[in-house]
This record gives structure tokens, sequence and C-alpha cells, in this order.
């Protein structure tokens, strides 16, 4: 009997220390930024990003590669500055965003590549979903901010055929060419604070 309760308190210790090496990392909206920039007339980047997201990082700092990430994004935030390019990115030649108000990534494994990390999942825009990978080329270790709270710093990039989510509106120019290009480049830049466990 003594032996089994041995057991199990060192079974739940090992458990218990597993969970510990995880931690639940929100982005502050106020320091973090979701972009994207695309060509315009083939001659031109028109950059813009997205208002209103939702960063989650579970991270385990013992092994990077078991954390996990998902991001929500508001569609309807979008804006490049000019308020009647936004209307008609969330129409439905574009987002369609009374259709489809949520942009998702959804990690499903992270790999090391380098120095620099890879996080593999599912991208879903438009109502397509796709596997992308996010290059995440810078990840600060965390520090403590004034107030006592643990901060640290990420930024990630991919970019995606528009197309490939039913994106499909252009316009031919005379010259050659069309007015928006298929490519889009897509930065991601996290400031990202730790939960405080109850």
């Amino acid at each position: 009997m003594i032996r089994r309760f041995s057991i199990f308190l060192m079974t739940a210790a090992i458990i218990g220390a597993s969970l510990a090496q995880a931690s639940t990392w929100t982005a502050d909206p106020a320091h973090s930024n979701v972009g994207f920039k695309v060509k315009h007339m083939m001659v031109s980047n028109v950059h813009g990003s997205f208002g209103k997201f939702e960063v989650t990082v579970n991270y385990d700092e013992k092994d990077v590669t078991k954390s996990s990430v998902n991001v929500t994004i508001d569609a309807a935030s979008i804006n490049t500055g000019v308020e009647r390019r936004d209307n008609h990115l969330r129409s439905p030649d574009f987002f369609d965003v009374a259709k489809f108000p949520q942009l998702t990534f959804v990690s499903k494994r992270v790999e090391k590549a380098g120095e620099s990390l890879n996080i593999i999942g599912d991208l879903t825009m438009h109502g397509v979903t796709k596997e992308v990978a996010l290059d995440v080329t810078e990840l600060n270790p965390p520090i403590t901010d004034p107030m006592g709270g643990m901060r640290m710093g990420a930024s990630a990039s991919t970019r995606i055929n528009r197309t490939d989510y039913g994106l499909l509106w252009n316009k031919a120019i005379e010259a050659g060419g069309v007015v928006v290009g298929d490519m889009v480049g897509i930065l991601i830049e996290v400031e990202l604070v730790k939960l405080i466990e109850k």
C-alpha cells in the first residue's frame, strides 16, 4: 500500500512538473500588429493591418516545439488608410465580412529551423482552410515589466496566394498586368503578456 502511494506521489509530481513548464500568454493589442502587404498595379506595395485580433500562445519554455498558437482576427477591422478601399475589401469582392467575419490560424506543430522556428498550422479565411507555415524570425526572451508582469515578443511572417482562399477579384491593366497582386505578405508582431494562473 505504501509503495503504491509512493508511486502515485511520484507520478503526480512528474505530471505537475510537466504542466508547470507550459504557460499561457496573450497579445497586448496596444503593442502588437497583424499586418499585410500586396502589390498594386504591379509597381508598389499597399500596406494594411487588422485593428482587432486575439493571439494566445501556450508556451513551453523547456521545449518550444511543444508550444501552440491560436490567432483570431476580426475581418471587418481591416485598415489600409483609405476608407473607400477598406469598404471594398470588406465587400463580397474580397473578404465578404458579413458572411465570413473572422480569419483564424490554429497551429498544428512547431519545428526548429536553425536559429528560427516554423509554426505550421491551418489558416482559415473567406471560408477556406489551408495549411501555412509561419516563419518566426524573432523570439525575444521573457522579461519582467515595471508592474511585475512577464512579457516577451515575437515576429512571424508568411506569404499566401489570396486566390487559394477564393479572393479572386481583379482588373486587367491596359498596359499589361493586373490591379491587385495575388501574393500577400503577412507579418505578425506581438508583445505577449503572461497570464497569471489563479
